[in-house]
């Protein structure tokens, strides 16, 4: 009973008010933590201090299930891997090891380095898990400024690749309210992080699909004030104007932050977002049974 009481009055506070996802995460991190998981915390993937990611696995010790590589938003300046908890733990209950790792923020750094932080986490992801992105298929889910920097790494194998050429690509891609479309040069807020760009379309997904981009689901609030609706609605029409799967979904009475936290126990109720991505990932992971077979 408490528990729901408690839901209850959470659901209420993000529907009447514009709170992150950071400030709320980090109870229910604690309060609702999901069973069956085992963290794996502070693991480097690189030389900077950020350079740090977390690992959620299914507690049984499962190794053979699906890879998700989860990159959190904050518009591309705040932002702490443990506050997400709570997604890492959504996935990994239910047999799906997932990695969130931190990466360079401005005015620390300014694009694209915050872009080849998030490719560097998943090449790391690819070497020290076994059977990522070959025998288990990796999806790369972002939320907001996350959406926007894990849906570079899908459309531009540049940043994947560093270099390389052994890199697997992602077998799908989930993106939660991202602006995938806006030019960051423009925008006031945006303006310095984005300054070195001199081509705009490089720093916009919507401007960069191609037929190898991989799947995507991509769903949004229509209450969201903060990144419009139009930037999901225009890169689906992007993605299947070139023939990538594309599955959109818009939720009534659901805003910016609510569409990430609809992942959390108390507030699964309020968008099927969960089941959406399970499905999603059920889906790719069996294309890619099928390839190896």
């Amino acid at each position: 009973m408490a528990s729901l009481l408690f839901a209850g009055v959470v659901a209420s506070l993000v529907a009447m008010y514009s709170f992150s996802a950071a400030s709320l995460g980090g109870v229910f991190n604690a309060v609702f933590a999901e069973g069956s998981v085992r963290v794996e915390t502070g693991l480097s993937y690189g030389p900077h201090r950020r350079h740090a990611l977390d690992i959620y696995s299914p507690k049984d010790g499962a190794h053979d299930g699906p890879v998700v590589v989860f990159i959190y938003g904050g518009g591309w300046r705040s932002g702490e891997r443990e506050t997400y908890g709570f997604v890492g733990a959504a996935f990994a209950s239910r047999g799906i090891t997932t990695v969130i790792p931190d990466y360079r923020l401005f005015p620390e750094v300014m694009f694209p380095d915050f872009v080849t932080d998030a490719a560097r986490a998943y090449g790391w992801v690819t070497d020290n898990i076994e059977g990522a992105g070959t025998t288990r298929p990796i999806v790369l889910i972002g939320h907001s400024a996350g959406a926007h920097i894990a849906g570079l790494m899908a459309v531009d194998r540049r940043y994947l690749s560093q270099g390389r050429n052994d890199i697997p690509a992602p077998a799908g891609f989930v993106g939660l309210a991202g602006p995938y479309s806006f030019d960051p040069t423009t925008f006031e807020t945006t303006r310095d992080i984005f300054a070195s760009v001199t081509d705009a379309g490089r720093a916009r997904p919507t401007q960069l699909v191609t037929p190898d981009t991989p799947p995507t689901l991509v769903m949004h609030g229509l209450d969201d004030e903060t990144v419009r609706v139009w930037n999901t609605r225009t890169f689906a029409q992007a993605l299947d104007k070139v023939g990538v799967p594309v599955r959109k979904l818009e939720f009534e009475g659901i805003g910016h932050t609510g569409i990430l936290l609809a992942l959390s126990r108390p507030l699964r109720w309020r968008a099927p977002v969960l089941e959406e991505i399970l499905s999603f990932i059920e889906g790719v992971a069996g294309q890619v049974s099928s390839k190896a077979s």
